[in-house]
């Protein structure tokens, strides 16, 4: 058998799509959730500062940086490597997962009010971070498997700056970020099968470790980060916990946010690179 089956890749997509539903019916539909997502924007102002003066910067290139990346990779794949179908698949499901991210924020979801003190208009998905996020999503899909875990962390590093950018500076709600997320996972999942199945031939590679971009590290090292999320979000949401004699939060909500973006951006990366390096053909 040249390729893996489309299940495992399908599966993936399914459970993008779960939790892209579970995500909106939580942080939109219900009081608690509102609460917690607002909250996390309202205290982004006591960061704003320098950091949000960058991050404003970095969010004004990152469209154009995200385009220009990603057309420099494809165009490179597709002319120098003859990855013409892997190309057109990638730009097909970059373009159908921000469509779809216009059209759910602007006329499939709402957002109800539930005594949340917030605008009534629904912010959820993020464009700019599913603009992000599939434009690395893209190029991981044209490289080569050896490359892919390398690109994974960068790419999804790149998708979790993006997504925190947009809370920092007031644009967006975690839960905003976290949707888009699982907007482009959910159509770059089944995309990949078809590069996988297509491309059977450029898509061996010697197994991790023989290349210093197929390195265990690059998988590693986006678990530490999210682990060290982890502690930092148990920390935060312990001292908002209902306790006597507990003072009011100032910026706990907004550290748990971006705690709850990093957490999920990474464990998408290192599951884009393990289901795409079990799917890959060794040589």
């Amino acid at each position: 058998m040249r390729t893996a089956g489309p299940g495992p890749f399908l599966l993936a997509s399914l459970t993008a799509t779960v939790g892209l539903l579970a995500t909106y019916l939580f942080f939109v539909r219900t009081t608690t959730g509102q609460y917690i997502d607002e909250s996390a924007l309202v205290e982004s102002v006591a960061l704003y500062g320098a950091a949000g003066k960058a991050t404003l910067r970095f969010l004004d290139m990152m469209p154009a940086l995200s385009v220009v990346a990603a057309a420099v990779a494809l165009g490179y794949a597709a002319i120098f490597r003859g990855r013409w179908f892997a190309a057109l698949v990638a730009v097909a499901a970059a373009a159908g997962a921000n469509i779809t991210t216009q059209v759910l924020k602007a006329d499939l979801l709402t957002r109800p009010f539930r005594g949340v003190e917030t605008l009534t208009e629904n912010s959820l998905p993020s464009g700019h971070t599913t603009l992000a996020a599939s434009a690395a999503a893209a190029v991981f899909l044209v490289a080569s498997p050896r490359w892919r875990p390398f690109l994974a962390f960068v790419g999804s590093t790149f998708a979790v700056a993006s997504g925190a950018s947009t809370l920092v500076n007031q644009w967006h709600r975690p839960a905003d970020v976290v949707a888009a997320f699982l907007v482009v996972a959910a159509f770059m999942a089944p995309a990949g099968w078809l590069v996988m199945r297509v491309g059977w031939r450029w898509n061996a590679w010697d197994g991790p470790g023989a290349h210093w971009a197929s390195s265990h590290a690059w998988l590693a090292l986006p678990v530490v980060g999210g682990m060290v999320a982890a502690a930092g979000a148990a920390v935060a949401l312990v001292r908002i916990a209902p306790l006597a004699g507990q003072e009011a939060s100032t910026t706990n909500y907004f550290w748990a946010g971006c705690a709850l973006i990093v957490i999920t951006g990474y464990l998408l990366g290192v599951g884009a690179a393990w289901l795409f390096a079990g799917a890959a053909r060794r040589r």
